[in-house]
């Protein structure tokens, strides 16, 4: 048995669009999902959860499960229909009075400030890539940082890397561009950029509270220890963990990492990665000044070496063993035999969340660190008792939050894990077959009930021991 310390976070994560629901309402702005959707035939985000209207509801039940933190983004389009102009008064009202009912019931918000809902109107301009729509995004967050002076904790961007490959390289988020890997390190490099405006104005501003960002971290492996394997998984790593934890802690892109994802780009036939000398010292003043890292993990990746053209299958659906990934300059996906995954075919690995954990806390300044995404995606229905018996995820959440406690043990200083996902939730590429949730969600009634593993996530933020 052991024990968790006193000031733990125990958190449900969730995220504006994947949650809310009321997309046209109250004067809310197109994001580029809205239109991506219309065009492709793709799932329809309304109502998700309805956490616009319901969001009391769902924060009685943090309260009654013991859940004392909650991940919250801000629909940028809420604020800014457009991205930019004249705030609109309801979506500023709204999250004025989501966060007082959070606050008041003793559920701390950590509130994002994009959650891959980039406005329309600036997404087609190039998203990140654009130094029109950095600009955008700097104001935005700048009025969000004045306004709700309510909220304590603040992170910049949830997931960087997914975010920016997802949309130009594995064409699964809109724009649905495929093998762009010029756009994916441009956008990366933007909203790291932006990222270190945001704090340094947080800093420089002396504004209470935490900053930090949400970077998307997997351990990433090489299939066997060939010298071709070896750095092919270096070069993955590169590009995907890499860039984001040095620009963060060191205000830098080492010559090593730059040398991976220039070949990369290479290899694609694309221009080499050449940062602005200006944009650099921006990110160099940002580093150090940083409150906390938030780490979302599912799983862990394993690449070997691979000289073929791009291939890339997404499994979408949960027929397990169809995803494939073979990319030009970086290498092709091994899924080894014998380790566990989901139908999703993500590896269930915990000690890939350990060995993150221990390499971003050799940084000096890796001042505490939050685990903000962590979960398992299964395909449920509620059983004549009207719960779920989620004996799966009771074992993959307490199997990662127990190597969170190993690390703490080994120097590391992790304050807090939220679940994703709080409730079950509409998702990106997958619609509303895969759930997360502590709470079931009827999609059709709206209503919650609690699965198993609410009742057990309850009595160990109770106890505060990892049985």
């Amino acid at each position: 048995m052991r024990k968790f310390p006193e000031d733990f976070i125990f958190g449900g994560a969730t995220a504006a669009y994947q949650c809310e629901g009321a997309t046209k309402e109250d004067g809310k702005g197109l994001v580029c999902w809205d239109v991506y959707y219309k065009e492709t035939d793709g799932y329809n985000p309304d109502p998700a959860s309805d956490f616009y209207h319901k969001y009391k509801e769902d924060i009685d039940n943090c309260v009654k499960f013991g859940i004392n933190g909650i991940r919250i983004s801000i629909a940028w389009t809420r604020i800014f229909p457009e991205g930019f102009g004249e705030p609109n008064q309801k979506g500023v009202d709204h999250y004025h009075d989501l966060f007082k009912y959070c606050i008041d019931n003793g559920v701390e918000p950590l509130v994002t400030l994009h959650h891959f809902d980039t406005p329309y109107e600036l997404h087609k301009m190039g998203d990140f890539t654009n130094k029109k729509v950095q600009e955008y995004f700097i104001d935005y967050a700048k009025f969000c940082l004045n306004e709700f002076t309510e909220v304590t904790k603040w992170a910049t961007f949830n997931e960087i890397w997914p975010w920016s490959v997802n949309q130009f390289v594995m064409g699964t988020f809109p724009p649905g561009e495929k093998y762009r890997f010029d756009k994916t390190v441009e956008c990366i490099h933007g909203m790291l950029y932006c990222h270190a405006v945001v704090v340094n104005y947080f800093k420089d501003n002396n504004i209470k509270g935490e900053m930090g960002v949400i970077h998307s971290l997997q351990t990433v492996y090489p299939v066997d220890e060939d010298s071709a394997n070896v750095e092919a998984a270096k070069r993955v790593d590169a590009i995907s963990n890499g860039l984001a934890i040095e620009a963060t802690f060191l205000g830098e892109y080492t010559d090593e990492t730059v040398e991976r994802v220039n070949y990369i780009l290479r290899a694609n036939d694309m221009a080499d990665f050449d940062p602005s000398k200006d944009e650099m010292a921006e990110i160099k003043k940002s580093a150090g000044r940083m409150d906390f890292l938030g780490i979302n993990s599912y799983n862990a990746n394993w690449y070997k070496a691979y000289e073929g053209e791009n291939y890339h299958h997404h499994n979408g659906t949960g027929d397990k063993g169809t995803s494939k990934s073979m990319l030009k300059g970086m290498g092709q996906e091994v899924k080894p035999e014998g380790l566990p995954r989901t139908d999703w075919d993500w590896i269930i690995y915990p000690q890939g969340l350990y060995d993150m954990i221990m390499r971003v806390s050799e940084y000096e300044n890796c001042n505490k660190i939050y685990i903000t995404e962590n979960g398992m995606g299964i395909k449920e229905e509620l059983n004549e008792n009207k719960t779920v018996e989620d004996d799966d995820r009771i074992d993959y959440v307490r199997d990662h939050l127990d190597v969170v406690l190993r690390a703490n043990e080994n120097g590391a200083n992790v304050k807090g894990y939220y679940l994703w996902s709080l409730m079950d939730m509409f998702s990106w590429s997958n619609g509303y077959n895969k759930r997360y949730g502590f709470f079931f969600v009827d999609f059709e009634t709206q209503e919650r009930y609690p699965k198993k593993s609410a009742y057990w996530f309850k009595e160990l933020s109770e106890t505060k021991e990892l049985r």
